[in-house]
């Protein structure tokens, strides 16, 4: 899922001081999930920035409003008359959630109240471990399902890089080391012949080197 962490109040309050009416929107999606951006968020921030509003003898309101997804036309047009009633939009969804609200209401402020920060799993309640980083050529078939890119520190496609000490990493000692991950993953497979095939150097174009990458299924096109 998408993971993402809350901008300070403090750096919020600096964007939105200016305008008299503000909507904080929320996402009920992925970053609901992350205890980030989701409805019970919004009234978190919302009661935040008027206690704020109140201490800086500001007259400012503050509405609140959520969404299943940001990142579908239809969820965003059912919130039209709230967005519309605004001067400015403080977005609580992933940074894709924020740019698209944007796109179906161009002439509005649609202000960032939250941090984009990967592709997450749950690894235990409140921690958040990033597993992808949407590099567009997965090599998980190579490496035992254990990701190079997002586990090893360096994104080492053959590795490991010889910094590592009793299985953490050199960069950062309490981190596991990504490839004693992908070894002993692949060891317990019983597959370790698999590290004599050399990974050849990664083909960043389906990332980001082309630009923005757009992905059509023309299956599911009307």
């Amino acid at each position: 899922m998408i993971v993402g962490e809350r901008k300070p109040v403090g750096e919020i309050w600096g964007m939105i001081k200016g305008f008299r009416k503000v909507l904080v929107f929320g996402c009920n999606t992925c970053v609901a999930v992350c205890f980030a951006g989701g409805e019970k968020e919004v009234g978190i921030l919302a009661s935040q920035i008027r206690m704020k509003a109140k201490q800086e003898n500001v007259d400012m309101l503050v509405i609140e409003g959520a969404i299943e997804r940001q990142c579908e036309h239809e969820f965003i047009a059912a919130a039209k008359d709230q967005i519309e009633s605004a001067d400015c939009v403080l977005s609580i969804a992933c940074g894709a959630g924020i740019q698209f609200t944007g796109e179906d209401f161009p002439h509005k402020i649609i202000l960032p109240g939250l941090n984009t920060t990967g592709i997450n799993v749950v690894e235990q309640n409140g921690v958040f471990a990033e597993r992808c980083q949407s590099c567009g050529d997965c090599v998980l078939h190579l490496t035992g399902g254990v990701c190079p890119i997002s586990r090893c520190s360096k994104s080492i496609l053959n590795g490991p890089c010889g910094g590592s000490h009793d299985g953490k990493c050199e960069v950062n000692p309490e981190i596991p080391c990504g490839w004693q991950l992908i070894y002993d993953r692949l060891k317990l497979q019983g597959r370790l012949e698999i590290l004599d095939e050399v990974i050849p150097a990664k083909d960043w174009r389906p990332s980001r080197d082309g630009g923005p990458r757009k992905i059509i299924r023309e299956d599911l096109q009307e």
